[in-house]
């Protein structure tokens, strides 16, 4: 069947809000602005993490956003990142899910760009989409990952992926290693566009991941089927970046050891993921607390030591508690902890269950306004 054959493709976007602010309104109206014509957006689920901010202000399920139906979910506890993909994913039923962070904004040619693609005989082997991330200059930001392997980890840990990369790869590929789409191991979650029918047969996103690697693992499993990603170049996503996670504060790194630590079990032989454990309680602590001292940085010692105390913890109960829970107070602040219902305000990737209160971009896409309400709609979903 040629291009000019087939029916447009539908897609459902899933948007996970945690205290973003402002950047979920741009983002709902960047999407208001885009081109549908090539690929036709037949729902909007955002789904709200238990925020504390006033990001979801005059949303409500029964809304519209340039006539596509919208529907929120507020959940009453925040239940972490691959979790409310899930459900999100779970209320539509378009040909592809696209995952888009509330710190990401389209162009108003980016569904265009991806549905031209989709309509091409070269996209029917891959079963994951990318798009080329940029900052508010039109910079390439992050855009695609090598799958996780012991060596690039170490790297991490040492910073020896900055000192010798030919060695120590780094996990994210570099601007210079994306100048032309293609196959990629891994396209970044901001902008991840999957067939739903792969979807439904991998079972979705993998809850044990409360946040980070989630998108990593399904890339993975859905290579291992016979279906891999690949890199658009040329549809294009401003990507805020860190809009939500940076609201945790130290205690993203914690987040971070979980999925790392419940990635190298699901996927690597169990020797090698014990040896990664065993660095991570050892090599890395140790590389940060003297970095930490070489620098006078005296807060980062005693936040560091309460991360890795933490996670020692979390090893100690056999994984099975989820790594937000219970709260985790901040050695050097007061008030609630991140990753429990309620979260410090401050200031992702992810975004993904996390966002700065008030946070805008400096520029981006340029959007219209697209959110109305319909009447007599509910004010609200619970699921």
């Amino acid at each position: 069947m040629t291009g000019a054959d087939r029916p447009v493709p539908t897609v459902d976007i899933v948007i996970v809000n945690w205290n973003t602010g402002r950047c979920l309104a741009d983002c709902l109206r960047s999407i208001a602005a885009t081109d549908t014509s090539l690929l036709r957006v037949t729902r909007i689920v955002v789904v709200d993490n238990a925020s504390t901010d006033d990001s979801l202000h005059h949303l409500a399920t029964g809304d519209t956003v340039a006539g596509v139906p919208l529907d929120v979910v507020r959940n009453a506890r925040n239940r972490g990142f691959a979790a409310a993909c899930n459900q999100g994913a779970g209320r539509g039923s378009g040909d592809f899910v696209l995952f888009l962070n509330p710190d990401a904004q389209l162009y108003p040619d980016t569904l265009r760009a991806v549905g031209r693609f989709l309509g091409t005989p070269d996209a029917d082997g891959f079963g994951i989409f990318g798009a080329l991330m940029v900052d508010e200059l039109g910079r390439p930001r992050i855009s695609c990952s090598r799958f996780p392997s012991l060596r690039i980890w170490v790297g991490k840990m040492t910073g020896l992926d900055r000192l010798a990369p030919a060695l120590f790869p780094p996990h994210h590929l570099g601007p210079r290693e994306l100048t032309r789409s293609g196959p990629v191991d891994q396209v970044i979650g901001a902008f991840f566009l999957v067939r739903r029918p792969l979807y439904t047969e991998l079972n979705g996103f993998d809850e044990r991941y409360f946040l980070y690697l989630e998108d990593v693992d399904l890339a993975l499993r859905a290579r291992e089927a016979g279906w891999p990603s690949y890199f658009l170049r040329q549809a294009r996503v401003h990507h805020a970046e860190n809009v939500s996670s940076s609201q945790l504060g130290p205690w993203r790194h914690y987040l971070m050891l979980c999925s790392r630590t419940t990635y190298a079990c699901l996927h690597w032989p169990r020797s090698r993921a014990r040896l990664l454990t065993a660095l991570t309680l050892s090599l890395e602590p140790a590389a940060r607390l003297t970095a930490a001292a070489a620098h006078g940085r005296w807060a980062d010692l005693r936040t560091t030591v309460a991360v890795y105390r933490r996670y020692l913890h979390w090893l100690r109960t056999g994984r099975r508690r989820d790594p937000s829970a219970p709260a985790i107070p901040d050695p050097r602040e007061t008030g609630p902890a991140p990753g429990g219902t309620t979260g410090k305000s401050g200031t992702t990737s992810k975004s993904g269950p996390a966002g700065k209160s008030g946070t805008t971009s400096k520029s981006g896409p340029a959007g219209k306004s697209g959110t109305t309400r319909k009447r007599g709609g509910p004010s609200h979903a619970h699921r």
